[in-house]
């Protein structure tokens, strides 16, 4: 199997499915392969009791960018869910977001010029946040902290928060309206058909070949040559062979039941209580209004990562990122694409990875 291809693409995620429709339409030829025995990566969907089941995870599509959003919308319909979740601590329940409304179950707060000026009493003078812990309480204070951040994080990335970066935390927003929508993106959704389907319409042409079960570092040589171009979206340390030391990620495990009816009247509940061992409940038929007389709800359990499992989240602090950086400037050296969450050791949105890989593709242009 020689240069059968213009690429071989491991990886039939988001990333390698868009950078394989966007060079087939170049009239360029593409090898995509996963070990999975489907594609769609963690964004896959499948049909149990007539829902769509986010196997791995729920995965809502949110972006202010037009031209990402009519481009998804070429190969699916998207419904017009809007993120709206709950959160569970010591067995109350709490709007999030933090909005008004939270502030108001917490404080009795009624407008935002209360709000405003609780949070200014409440909030600990930190003048340069160093951490996770410490940007979140300079911002709301202990008890919010204590209520929403501190048990979640601790279990969903099994660290301690004041041993993790802001930037995890900085990206969930903080409001004193009553705005209770996880976020503020003009253009979001859910394929109406699953994402799934969404995939097949991406890899559906001439110029793809799609092979399942198939590992790479099983036939890593075979697959290289196989054509005149490689484009790799797993981990990048594993890549090359750990020479700096392995990246950290988490990972994560799912319990999935069918029952009767509604079971929790919303799409998520996130459990912060550290006590409590899963970090949320998935109902999978409110993220498009199902009207079933059964129920698909999956409980959430962070892992610890191993060689072995799927690696979710990576871990981007300080000590990983020097590492990531070695392997970054080795990566440069070759003419192999990275591409993707492991990739390029980075936690994206969806919309962020369609436009990279848009943008990587438009690169290979003759």
């Amino acid at each position: 199997m020689k240069n059968l291809f213009d690429f071989t693409i491991v990886g039939a995620g988001l990333f390698g499915s868009i950078f394989a429709r966007e060079i087939a339409e170049q009239g360029k030829t593409a090898l995509v392969v996963d070990q999975r025995d489907h594609i769609g990566g963690n964004c896959y969907t499948e049909k149990i009791e007539g829902i769509d089941v986010h196997k791995y995870g729920p995965h809502i599509f949110h972006t202010n960018n037009k031209g990402v959003w009519n481009y998804v919308n070429r190969f699916s319909k998207f419904n017009n869910y809007q993120h709206r979740i709950k959160v569970n601590y010591d067995d109350r329940m709490y709007s999030f977001p933090i909005n008004l409304m939270t502030l108001y179950q917490i404080w009795g707060t009624k407008n935002p010029q209360e709000a405003i000026q609780k949070l200014e009493e409440v909030r600990v003078p930190i003048k340069n946040p160093r951490n996770l812990e410490e940007w979140i309480i300079s911002q709301v204070g202990t008890e919010l902290y204590k209520i929403f951040v501190k048990g979640y994080t601790e279990k969903q990335w099994g660290k301690d928060p004041s041993e993790l970066p802001s930037s995890i935390i900085r990206r969930i927003p903080i409001r004193t309206n009553y705005n209770d929508c996880y976020f503020d993106d003009e253009f979001q959704g859910i394929p109406s058909n699953g994402y799934t389907r969404m995939f097949e319409n991406i890899l559906d042409h001439k110029n793809i070949k799609i092979e399942l079960g198939v590992n790479f570092f099983d036939s890593k040589k075979k697959l290289t040559n196989a054509s005149n171009k490689l484009v790799y979206t797993g981990k990048i340390d594993e890549f090359f062979d750990y020479k700096y030391g392995e990246l950290e990620y988490r990972s994560l495990m799912f319990k999935t039941n069918v029952l009767n009816g509604d079971f929790q009247g919303s799409p998520i509940i996130n459990y912060t209580h550290k006590d409590v061992p899963f970090t949320r409940i998935i109902e999978h038929k409110h993220f498009t209004k199902l009207n079933s007389p059964v129920t698909v709800v999956t409980r959430e359990y962070p892992d610890k990562y191993e060689i072995g499992k799927t690696p979710y989240y990576p871990v981007r602090d300080e000590k990983n990122l020097k590492i990531y950086k070695k392997y970054e400037l080795k990566g440069k050296k070759t003419k192999v694409i990275f591409g993707g969450r492991l990739g390029t050791y980075q936690y994206y949105d969806m919309h962020q990875i369609v436009a990279q890989a848009i943008t990587m593709a438009s690169k290979h242009k003759n």
